[in-house]
């Protein structure tokens, strides 16, 4: 098998509270591969995410993108490569129109002009929301905010993409429609959710996190199939029924 586009070796990391929040984390992703991370509230989902964007850097153990370790002379590449969809859309929308959000990150990259308005529109294509260009971010619906914070990812044409609970606040429809432009991305993706059903429709693999440590890392066949592994940590499948 080729090397692991992701590689997080023994990663450790202490809040300054003390909270422990990653404790001996180890995980491989390959390239085009995409990844179910999921735990309770709390396991260290997020602050794993954090990590391999660059946000967070390690306080022991090792993250490597693409070959590349992190480091603190090493966080702006790994962040060209590493692009993170928050949860809250708002959080990465601030500028005057849709077209110059999603052309905000090629731009500070110091991209060429041409070349990043090429990139926009292959971005808003990709997302289904080209209609969109000139309007203001503010006068969007959630689920076309959430489009639009993936379109400025997709224009830094990163080689992995982490989302953060993707699917909390959509709709049904809007679910959906998400779930068919992931599908659709050949882009290495770990998708960060509580939503059990479209994880387990999305992803490959998946990898349960609880108190910091990797509970479990197996094909998402076996961890879905495991009822009792789910309740143990808990992830009971609520009301979403299974296809």
């Amino acid at each position: 098998m080729s090397a692991p586009t992701i590689a997080v070796d023994g990663l450790s990391f202490c809040y300054p509270d003390g909270t422990m929040a990653l404790d001996d984390v180890d995980l491989q992703v390959h390239a085009g591969e995409r990844v179910a991370l999921l735990g309770p509230n709390g396991a260290g989902k997020t602050s794993l995410a954090l990590h391999l964007n660059g946000i967070f850097l390690p306080q022991r153990g090792s993250v490597h993108v693409s070959g590349l370790e992190l480091q603190k002379n090493t966080v702006m590449e790994i962040r060209r490569r590493v692009g993170v969809v928050f949860q809250n859309p708002d959080d990465q929308l601030f500028m005057p129109t849709v077209a110059s959000d999603v052309a905000f990150g090629p731009r500070n990259f110091g991209i060429e002009t041409g070349e990043v308005d090429k990139r926009v529109q292959q971005a808003l294509a990709a997302v289904k929301v080209s209609d969109l260009a000139d309007r203001l971010p503010s006068h969007l619906s959630f689920g076309q905010k959430q489009r639009v914070a993936i379109a400025g990812v997709l224009a830094m044409e990163p080689e992995i993409i982490i989302l953060d609970e993707p699917t909390s606040n959509l709709d049904p429809a809007s679910r959906q429609e998400l779930f068919m432009i992931l599908r659709d991305l050949a882009t290495t993706q770990l998708i960060a959710t509580h939503d059990l059903s479209f994880a387990e429709a999305l992803c490959g693999q998946a990898v349960i996190l609880d108190r910091g440590k990797v509970i479990a890392n197996d094909s998402a066949a076996a961890v879905f199939s495991n009822d009792e592994l789910l309740r143990a940590h808990r992830l009971g499948r609520g009301l979403v029924p299974r296809d």
